[in-house]
């Protein structure tokens, strides 16, 4: 199993190249399916739940040709099975998608209930409600979920919590549907404006994406287009705050600023300099970090992506930090790893209680998920002494080349698979 061997204490210096948004284009590759021309899309992150995905796309039938490392031309002309192997769909959660986008262009789906990392109840039930309302009849047996509508027609549908999720599912059963659909309290987040986009652009009637009311007007079919997926925020976040544990000086390009709102605000709170271009920002931390409180909620508020990594920079800042969770009740489990390296950290319920130290040490740890598993990456650079990430197989879920974009700032990490060769890293840096 692969693993990350990392030697702490280095600031981060230098530039980092932003990829497309992982959320936002796991989604765009579902629709593309929906119609019977060929849809390119550009701009695609190189991670395992995207290889993962445009492998189950192909097993049903389509048209999957990976044009190069970011690209990708689909054609669902060819699908030939509306169900879904469960082989592909434990390994990733966003395998979802396919039930709405089946649903939309065939009527029918079958897909299993989905996997993904282990951060927290995440229930499908407003997805369900979605399709139901849209005229779906909707089982779930022997773990499959089954989408069945002879007539699916719009319909107003409120969203009891913000969904991102069941967001994008409905909007894209609702793109093909007949007559008008309304979705009130829907999620707000980047990638669900792009998806909206993308659908746009494939001649689909999708309006208010962004805003907590989107509007649909329902059309026959879908045509080909050409897109760009949007710029990773998260993967964007998660350099900024690798920057300012490490008190190093980033230039992070490729992105949308105005995306990185709530995450620039908490970084220049504790204390770093932000600089904003019009597609890059800038984070210097000339100084020890002071502390702040942090609440995740849904977009435009503190992205729940983004707290494991705040958290861990406010192992080092000064003072006491309290980041409370709203999003998902399972998202502390890097906890216990980070006071292996010498953070104070007290987890009481949602809250996550801080107490700042001058220098975390280096220890073997192990990635529970994604986002704390990266967060664990940064404590590492920051640390003193090497550390050893287990279990990375999580990470590369949604990092593209993540050790190499941090050796490129200077940082001494590798991507190893033996104890053999931790040692030969160990003796190398000294």
């Amino acid at each position: 199993m692969d693993k990350y061997v990392i030697k702490g204490g280095n600031p981060l210096v230098g530039e980092v190249e932003i990829g497309g948004a992982k959320n936002a284009a796991l989604a765009i590759l579902t629709a593309a399916i929906m119609t019977n021309e060929p849809v390119l899309v550009e701009n695609i992150p190189d991670v395992s739940d995207i290889n993962v995905l445009l492998e189950a796309i192909g097993e049903i039938g389509a048209d999957v040709d990976r044009v190069d490392r970011h690209t990708v031309r689909i054609n669902g002309a060819s699908i030939g099975s509306v169900s879904v192997d469960y082989e592909f769909i434990k390994k990733i959660r966003a395998s979802y998608y396919l039930l709405g986008a089946l649903l939309g262009k065939y009527k029918h789906a079958e897909v299993p209930l989905p996997g993904g990392c282990n951060i927290g109840s995440r229930p499908i039930d407003q997805h369900l409600k979605g399709f139901r309302a849209l005229g779906a009849t909707v089982t779930i047996k022997h773990g499959v979920i089954m989408a069945s509508a002879d007539d699916l027609h719009g319909a107003h549908i409120f969203l009891d919590m913000v969904s991102v999720g069941a967001t994008i599912n409905i909007m894209m059963a609702a793109a093909l549907a007949r007559g008008n659909t309304i979705i009130e309290n829907a999620a707000k987040e980047p990638h669900v404006v792009d998806v909206a986009n993308f659908l746009n652009s494939m001649g689909a009637n999708i309006k208010g994406a962004g805003t907590d009311v989107i509007r649909i007007r329902g059309v026959e079919s879908l045509h080909k287009t050409a897109y760009a997926v949007v710029p990773d925020m998260i993967e964007a976040g998660t350099y900024m705050m690798a920057a300012a544990a490490t008190r190093g000086d980033v230039l992070i390009k490729d992105v949308i600023p105005k995306h990185l709102e709530a995450i620039t605000a908490k970084i220049l709170e504790i204390g770093c300099e932000v600089e904003e271009f019009d597609d890059a920002v800038r984070v210097c931390a000339k100084r020890r970090l002071t502390r702040t409180h942090v609440k995740t909620l849904p977009y435009p508020g503190f992205p729940t992506d983004m707290q494991p990594q705040m958290a861990v920079t406010l192992t080092l800042a000064e003072g006491t930090s309290i980041v409370t969770e709203s999003i998902f009740e399972n998202r502390f489990k890097y906890a216990d790893e980070l006071t292996r390296m010498g953070a104070t950290i007290k987890v009481e319920g949602n809250s996550a209680i801080i107490d700042g130290t001058d220098t975390l040490t280096g220890a073997r740890v192990s990635a529970p998920d994604l986002r704390a598993g990266a967060a664990l990456v940064i404590a590492g650079l920051a640390a003193e002494g090497i550390t050893v990430v287990d279990d990375i197989i999580y990470i590369l879920r949604g990092y593209e080349d993540f050790d190499r974009k941090f050796r490129d700032l200077g940082a001494e990490i590798e991507r190893v698979s033996d104890e053999r060769e931790i040692q030969k890293f160990r003796l190398r840096v000294g």
